[in-house]
């Protein structure tokens, strides 16, 4: 399959399990806890069931990687990595900025993603070389170069795991126009169409960040984990404009070269 094929399959996947999410936004779900402490939901798991069976249906020989149903056909050469609900504790409060996330890849590279926003009806795909489309148009990030009228956001600001990063976060934060914690995938959003500059995460799972790093990659931007490495696999993110991508690397420590 060509890029474009890819793309519009991803945009499939995600806009059908998206769907079914909503289906059961704000209809008071029972929520559970998983072993690692992180609620899940029956949307959740039916979301991700509807993409497995349309992905399985097509394409019976590529891997799953999703969030409630583990991994299937480890070795497989290309797979599919999901998250039908990235934002599942926005989900439960009844807070639209939540998103479904669906991304292909052969190892480490990213061959298409797609994040679907159904509460808000905005959708990002973008592959390699194919640019970054918001809503069918292209998109790009914004141009500001300058720290002091740019908007900068966080999915938690607590820094739990790495209060040294939270401490380096604050600087930021302290420089910036306006700081907001609009998080999990909506903040990346905001920064593929241009409405913010930065988007960082303490932590993030490979079906959290593989969608988005061809999207912001795509729209212009800078994607990488906290050591400054261009990866969705390093288990947290940094992504930013171009304009930006140095100074603020530099000043939470990533400084690797991109």
């Amino acid at each position: 399959m060509d890029a474009q094929s890819l793309m519009q399959a991803a945009e499939e996947v995600a806009r059908r399990a998206g769907d079914v999410a909503l289906d059961f936004f704000r209809k008071g779900v029972k929520v559970d806890m998983k072993g690692d402490g992180t609620p899940v939901t029956v949307a959740d798991r039916t979301a991700e069931t509807t993409a497995r069976e349309w992905i399985e249906s097509r394409f019976p020989e590529d891997g799953i990687l999703g969030e409630e149903f583990g991994e299937t056909r480890p070795g497989a050469k290309r797979r599919w990595i999901l998250d039908p609900i990235d934002g599942t504790k926005s989900f439960i409060h009844g807070v639209p900025l939540w998103g479904t996330l669906v991304a292909l890849a052969e190892g480490e590279r990213i061959l298409a993603g797609a994040a679907y926003f159904p509460p808000v009806g905005e959708l990002l795909v973008a592959a390699p070389g194919q640019g970054c489309w918001w809503n069918g148009k292209r998109t790009r990030v914004s141009e500001q170069a300058d720290l002091s009228k740019s908007l900068v956001l966080a999915s938690d600001e607590r820094f739990r795991v790495y209060p040294e990063r939270g401490v380096k976060w604050r600087e930021v934060m302290a420089k910036a126009y306006l700081a907001r914690t609009w998080g999990d995938c909506y903040g990346y959003l905001l920064l593929a169409t241009g409405r913010a500059e930065v988007m960082i995460d303490e932590e993030l799972s490979p079906w959290d960040a593989a969608a988005l790093q061809p999207i912001v990659e795509e729209a212009g931007g800078v994607f990488t984990d906290w050591t400054g490495t261009r990866t969705s696999f390093g288990g947290n993110a940094i992504a930013t404009n171009a304009a930006l991508a140095s100074q603020v690397r530099e000043m939470l420590g990533a400084t690797k070269r991109a």
